[in-house]
């Protein structure tokens, strides 16, 4: 059964730091790029950033662009969101999800994605 769990969510301050895992079980990532979304409540699901499955090709979104970052550990079968500098406005359910595709690609639409962990809130606040 193929599975994604996010954790590493939880309460931090203005200006501090959190690092996401999405662990996946049942399938490999290797053949899959992966996408890290994020949903605030009254908004609609963002696409935060991606990275391909074969050299690493990754993308931001320009909210965070400078301050994420994005990585795999395919001998983990892990991804990982590294978020610095964080904001109030970075609060919000976080997902990975993950997109069978070949080659550098990745993409930050939702409906690129078909598989989905259950999501780990981050909340931003003194």
């Amino acid at each position: 059964q193929l599975q994604l769990v996010e954790s590493g969510g939880g309460l931090v301050q203005p200006g501090g730091s959190l690092r996401l895992s999405c662990a996946a079980s049942g399938f490999t990532l290797d053949y899959y790029a992966i996408g890290w979304f994020r949903q605030a409540p009254g908004k609609d699901r963002e696409g935060v950033s991606c990275i391909s499955p074969s050299d690493g090709t990754t993308d931001y979104a320009d909210s965070v662009k400078g301050r994420f970052s994005i990585s795999r550990d395919n001998a983990k079968n892990t991804v990982y969101l590294q978020m610095n500098s964080l904001k109030p406005e970075d609060t919000a359910v976080y997902y990975c999800a993950a997109d069978a595709v070949l080659g550098s690609y990745c993409g930050r639409r939702r409906s690129e994605y078909d598989h989905w962990g259950q999501g780990t809130q981050v909340t931003v606040s003194s």
